[in-house]
């Protein structure tokens, strides 16, 4: 469109500037602290309870829909609640859709695997890494083939790692805690702190030393997929790119 520059029209076009980004939102941090102290809580509950249940010589699948109940079931829980309390506090939005980018597009089914590519990209770096300076690691999917002719237990174990553990996962660290760190740090700390604190969720007493590695490895993936939640303003491709994530993980170790 031309104007009028106080003389004359002028030739020129005046192109507006584009709009500018959303700003990233966030919850207070608070949030981000409940909702770290319940995972670290229900990852204790979730191990000291199932190991006392062995006891009774259940099925193997009975025990991880427990596992899966009482390690995810109190994660939902806590992200809803600090979500609906932020809003009463006039700190956030009310639902999860707005308060955690728990919105699905179209777009996310391309930008889901290009995550997981990148995803690869970190964990196959910091691997060598790992390996280069003799850092300990054990994986945690160790001994789980041991099990494959178990039916029951290979649906109820790929269910739970393929579906719930991204669902529930992303709705905790990319979703409450990354939002609850960018209200006190800049971008690339808050993403770098949630990556961190995902790869240490991982942890588990008995690898030992071999947890130093594990944790190095899925801190990175958790650094990367912190940095598209943030991108993208949304974890929708992030849930899409840890399932594909943990949908090979499933099949090589299953596969053996």
């Amino acid at each position: 469109m031309r104007f009028w520059n106080g003389v004359r029209w002028t030739g020129e076009l005046a192109v507006p500037p584009p709009p500018p980004k959303p700003a990233f939102p966030t919850l207070p941090i608070s949030a981000a602290v409940i909702v770290l102290v319940t995972t670290a809580a229900s990852l204790a509950a979730d191990k000291l309870i199932v190991r006392w249940l062995v006891r009774f010589h259940w099925p193997i699948a009975v025990y991880v829909l427990i596992a899966a109940c009482i390690g995810y079931g109190p994660l939902v829980v806590a992200c809803r609640y600090v979500v609906r309390r932020s809003s009463i506090d006039g700190a956030g939005p009310g639902n999860l859709s707005t308060g955690i980018g728990l919105r699905f597009r179209r777009a996310d089914l391309g930008w889901g695997p290009v995550a997981w590519v990148a995803c690869y990209v970190a964990e196959i770096t910091v691997a060598l890494i790992v390996l280069a300076l003799h850092i300990p690691i054990v994986s945690n999917t160790a001994g789980l083939s041991k099990l494959d002719g178990n039916r029951t237990y290979i649906i109820s174990f790929a269910l739970l790692a393929v579906v719930a553990a991204p669902i529930v996962e992303e709705m905790v660290f990319r979703g409450v805690v990354l939002r609850g760190f960018r209200s006190r740090f800049p971008a690339w700390l808050a993403v770098g702190l949630q990556g961190v604190l995902f790869g240490a969720a991982h942890f588990d007493p008995e690898r030992g030393k071999g947890n130093i590695g594990l944790v190095m490895i899925l801190a990175s993936v958790g650094i990367v997929l912190g940095g598209a939640a943030y991108l993208t303003r949304r974890i929708a491709p992030t849930m899409i790119a840890h399932g594909l994530f943990n949908t090979l993980a499933v099949i090589l170790v299953l596969t053996r």
